[in-house]
């Protein structure tokens, strides 16, 4: 309210004065549905920036529902504000990173390469589960859209699961022509993420486990 009206907040009554007053054109009390709940709504602000998203359900699981995916939407928001650079979808960029790793993979010596491998393998992982929750042959897709990023020189081919098949009956195609992209913060934060996760496990040495209960 502070931010929308141009007012401060005050810790007590008696610091208020008029320069630290803010100014709206209408605040009324209105209620919704039969719950008697009432709530004030404050309009014409001196900030119009400054909103309230009123998000309403049918049930509490809607609702929460709701509030995430308006969560999510404004951290995208947020991190394309940030950098707005973006990495296109549908698995392309997993697709592309793979390939490059699996790349740098083949000129270091010893043991380190089948680390390296491993990372590319499951980098693969992504555009995998995203084609077999689409009810697609996971292998056959993947295989489909990495063919085209190496033949094609073409980093932006993906898992097109809304576009019709192709001439050859895969769901591979150009994410850049289809729109689908994602921030390249979100996409960073990712894979870091997952790597540390998998670095805090291979350092676990050892697991305690409780015994069988004696009677």
């Amino acid at each position: 309210i502070a931010i929308a009206t141009g007012g401060r907040i005050v810790p007590r009554f008696s610091e208020l004065s008029a320069e630290k007053l803010g100014k709206a054109g209408l605040v009324r009390e209105v209620s919704f549905g039969n719950t008697k709940e009432r709530m004030l709504v404050i309009e014409d602000c001196a900030n119009s920036n400054a909103v309230t998203v009123l998000v309403r359900g049918g049930n509490k699981m809607i609702v929460e529902e709701a509030k995430r995916s308006l969560h999510d939407a404004m951290c995208v928001v947020r991190n394309l504000i940030k950098d707005n650079r973006v990495v296109y979808g549908g698995g392309s960029a997993e697709i592309a990173c793979s390939v490059a790793v699996s790349k740098h993979a083949d000129t270091v010596a010893g043991v380190d390469q089948y680390a390296i491998r491993a990372f590319s393998d499951a980098l693969d992982d992504i555009p995998l589960a995203l084609a077999e929750n689409s009810g697609l042959s996971p292998i056959e897709e993947v295989a489909a859209a990495k063919s085209g990023q190496l033949k094609g020189d073409c980093p932006f081919i993906g898992l097109g699961i809304t576009q019709d098949p192709t001439a050859d009956g895969y769901h591979s195609c150009n994410m850049k022509d289809v729109g689908v992209f994602e921030t390249l913060i979100g996409k960073q934060e990712q894979i870091q993420l997952a790597t540390q996760v998998v670095k805090m496990i291979l350092k676990i040495d050892d697991v305690i486990a409780p015994g069988p209960q004696q009677r």
